[in-house]
């Protein structure tokens, strides 16, 4: 039985396909230049393009001249390159890994003394031991003349080595809730020191006169010890701004509480002062006075009306049914630090107020947990 063959000529049919092919790119063509020309699509190019600098923190004030926008790709890349956002994160990340070869950090009650590859380590700027069972900070620390930070706060250190007077370039002490009982006269030799917290030692009772030669403290905190007076030295530290220290001992505040002229936050409460002398209306950059009312009975008028200062008189009450009856007595150690922290809080919000109305400036604050 024949067949029919059907054949085709695939010339006429590629000829056929290539001129709709022809005519669709013309077509794009022609809708692509009107695009391009429409006002809309340009807006749409130039919203994105901002949008997408925003992202990338891009100031509007380098792609926008004259209220026109450069929506170039290529002056998109050029600008990420610059734009500061991208510098400070490049820049952020690497100055993270290099600060990071100076620093010594330790943590944990399995640490009893510090290991012996310290030792070799004299290029370190900041030491951050915490919480560890530690009691003796090193002789060796002589040698690390550029540190600039020691942080061993919540240890069991006892004393403070002599050795600590070589650290020339030391900024900031902070050996809080420990168990120290004196202070080394040579401490007095580290004259750069901005920041000295002793707070939580519970025996501390003085400081040596030398201390008086640090000119640059800004920061002393010496709460939760046994002190029955402001120390000498430190009314001789001549910048400082910041005086805590509240839960100790004090009767009475010494007439020339007036020296420290560059003091604006003064903490004493937890004391038994039973008045506040004048010298206090004379120190002009005083901000914030917390004292506990229970024991005043003598206060300035000055204080009380000043609109600069805000005067918080704190009325004590006991932190009652806070632990459970069966467990043990809580450590006064302990104790301290939960209301230190509590304190902080306190004061950190009221640094975020404005000024106090005058008829608010003194304010009862009773704690019944």
């Amino acid at each position: 039985m024949a067949r029919d063959v059907i054949v085709f000529d695939f010339t006429l049919v590629r000829g056929m396909w290539e001129t709709r092919v022809k005519k669709y790119r013309e077509r794009r063509k022609k809708e692509n230049e009107r695009l391009e020309k429409s006002s809309l699509e340009k807006i749409k190019q130039e919203w994105n393009f901002i949008l997408e600098c925003k992202k990338k923190g891009i100031p509007q004030a380098v792609y926008a001249k004259n209220g026109f926008i450069d929506t170039s790709l290529k002056l998109l890349d050029k600008l990420e390159a610059n734009s500061p956002l991208f510098k400070e994160s490049n820049f952020s990340e690497e100055s993270r890994k290099e600060r990071n070869k100076f620093i010594f950090e330790l943590f944990g009650e399995d640490w009893k003394e510090l290991p012996e590859t310290l030792r070799e380590q004299t290029h370190l700027k900041e030491w951050h031991i915490n919480n560890t069972q530690i009691a003796i900070i090193p002789s060796y620390i002589e040698m690390f003349q550029e540190l600039r930070v020691l942080e061993m706060s919540q240890n069991l250190i006892t004393h403070l080595p002599p050795e600590i007077g070589c650290l020339k370039n030391l900024k900031e002490l902070n050996v809080s809730f420990n168990k120290l009982q004196s202070i080394p006269p040579d401490l007095g030799n580290c004259e750069n020191l901005e920041k000295m917290d002793l707070s939580g030692n519970l025996d501390l009772m003085e400081l040596p006169f030398e201390l008086s030669n640090l000119k640059q403290l800004k920061f002393v905190d010496v709460s939760a010890n046994k002190f029955s007076t402001i120390p000498v030295c430190v009314l001789r530290m001549s910048n400082l701004q910041w005086l805590d220290i509240s839960s100790n001992n004090l009767k009475d505040l010494p007439e020339d509480m007036d020296r420290l002229d560059e003091l604006h936050t003064l903490l004493l409460h937890k004391n038994k002062i039973t008045y506040l002398p004048w010298a206090l209306t004379k120190m002009p950059k005083l901000s914030l006075l917390v004292v506990s009312g229970d024991k005043l009975v003598e206060i300035p008028t000055a204080v009380l009306e000043s609109s600069t200062l805000k005067y918080i008189n704190l009325h004590d009450s006991p932190l009652q049914g806070l632990f459970p009856s069966e467990t043990k007595e809580v450590e006064d150690r302990d104790y301290e630090k939960f209301e230190k922290e509590f304190m902080k809080a306190y004061i950190e919000d009221l640094k975020e107020r404005e000024m106090v109305p005058r008829y608010t400036q003194k304010v009862s604050f009773s704690v019944q947990l």
